[in-house]
């Protein structure tokens, strides 16, 4: 668990007054994440989940409570934020800015099954047609820009087979970016992160979808391959199960077909989905956040998600 931030149950009491969701009866550390400190808080109305936001500053903030107050209107299962008194959706806690959101029901799974990926598939087609009238424009925090800079720094302190397979990948995919197939992918507000932890199941059917805060203005593609290279993989190898593919591909298509630029780079959207999060793991790696417990993933996953989809792909969509 992260915990960057210590808080007391008057601290906390007295910052909840200013929203209607009860008196405080409880709250625990959430044993997940590392960009934010997170706990369940439990009141006299119901259970919450509250984010101190350790990096994230203010400014940066409407645009994600904002998508998710959007997408929870269109009705999607996101947590929806709690504003204050004044309607905010966030105000300081220990001098950061922190919001209060509704806990939403089901738990993670570690091994999703194929009807699982169809839903996480359908969700994720659901919440790209309803951000097409979303005004957030905040880029991908996470986008290729970053990568390229992270890179520079990681440089010195990488294994050189370890950097040589970076470095190619980041070439690869500055020259995707520059065709014209790519410049005509659809874009649109994604979450960006949608792994198996940040989805709450109940049985085959999807509870939720949380933790929006690497949410950015990118290509729709991207963001499913994100998801792809979570669910859909066999954890151990980095490869593709069949069956789980074809059904998070399916589940989309039915509600927002791929168009045909979409199906003919998803090769390199997965391996794009795949360098951005080996890219961060090696950053956390080499260059870790004190906190109080951290939790620090092991690189060496992604770099086999990446080599497995260098390779190729057992299944490829076709437009519809």
């Amino acid at each position: 668990m992260a915990v960057f931030t210590r808080i007391t149950q008057d601290e906390l009491q007295e910052w909840l007054q200013d929203r209607d969701c009860g008196n405080l009866i409880s709250f625990e550390g959430i044993e997940s994440g590392i960009e934010n400190t997170n706990y369940f808080v439990n009141t006299t109305t119901g259970r919450y989940v509250l984010t101190i936001f350790e990096k994230l500053r203010a400014e940066d903030l409407p645009f994600y409570l904002g998508l998710m107050k959007h997408l929870a209107k269109k009705g999607l299962a996101v947590p929806g934020p709690i504003p204050n008194k004044s309607g905010e959706l966030f105000n300081s806690l220990h001098n950061k800015p922190a919001t209060l959101v509704n806990c939403l029901g089901g738990k993670s799974v570690d091994t999703p099954n194929p009807a699982q990926c169809r839903e996480i598939g359908i969700f994720s087609a659901r919440a790209h047609l309803a951000v097409a009238d979303f005004e957030g424009r905040t880029p991908n925090p996470r986008g290729l820009g970053w990568i390229e800079d992270a890179v520079r720094e990681l440089e010195k302190h990488l294994p050189e087979d370890v950097r040589g397979l970076l470095l190619d990948e980041v070439r690869h995919q500055g020259a995707v970016s520059k065709q014209a197939d790519f410049q005509a992918l659809p874009k649109g507000a994604v979450h960006a992160d949608l792994f198996r932890d940040n989805a709450l199941m109940q049985g085959d059917q999807l509870g939720g979808v949380i933790d929006f805060y690497f949410a950015g203005v990118d290509t729709l593609l991207f963001d499913l391959a994100v998801t792809a290279n979570d669910w859909c993989i066999d954890l151990n190898t980095g490869e593709f199960k069949l069956e789980s593919i074809q059904a998070l591909l399916q589940g989309y298509q039915e509600v927002r077909p791929l168009t045909e630029q979409e199906c003919s780079l998803w090769q390199d959207m997965l391996r794009s989905a795949s360098l951005r999060f080996w890219t961060s793991r090696l950053y956390d790696f080499y260059m870790p956040r004190e906190a109080e417990v951290l939790n620090v993933k092991d690189p060496r996953h992604f770099e086999r998600v990446l080599l497995a989809r260098r390779r190729g792909i057992p299944f490829a969509p076709q437009p519809v």
